[in-house]
């Protein structure tokens, strides 16, 4: 019982003193289980268009500030951020999308699906570099096998 009354006399006109025990056992299990669901779900929370990215050994990049996320998706659709982008307006959706900073000032994390042909990432790099994006990285899985 979390809170009880005690009495140290019997009878009628015994004064009852509440007692201020509070059970914290489970308020630490609640917050333990939101706390694994929090770490289970933040990562998934980073990119919005499902990529089956290709696996890399290497290292990642220390980022600054936010990049500008360009996927392309198994069936070669291209998004920017999570909003699909038609073909041949990649240049107007990065304009929209980098909020008045050149492209050439920002840096684009290109997130392309493995399955893709080489030159369908590569046109989209070419295009990439047209508009004046020249900081591209290109997001991978982590691995640790060796090719």
């Amino acid at each position: 019982m979390a809170m009880g009354v005690h009495s140290h006399k019997r009878g009628r006109n015994a004064k009852r003193a509440p007692m201020a025990e509070i059970n914290v056992t489970p308020l630490v299990d609640v917050m333990l289980v939101l706390l694994i669901i929090f770490m289970v779900t933040a990562p998934l929370l980073t990119a919005g268009v499902p990529v089956d990215l290709p696996d890399s050994r290497a290292n990642a990049l220390p980022q600054d500030e936010e990049p500008l996320n360009v996927s392309i998706a198994g069936d070669g659709t291209i998004y920017v951020g999570e909003s699909a982008v038609p073909q041949g307006d990649l240049g107007a959706a990065l304009a929209t999308a980098s909020e008045g900073v050149a492209c050439s000032e920002r840096e684009v994390v290109l997130r392309a699906d493995k399955t893709l042909d080489y030159g369908r990432v590569m046109g989209v790099m070419g295009e990439l570099n047209l508009m004046g994006c020249n900081s591209i990285s290109l997001v991978t899985n982590s691995s640790s096998d060796s090719i």
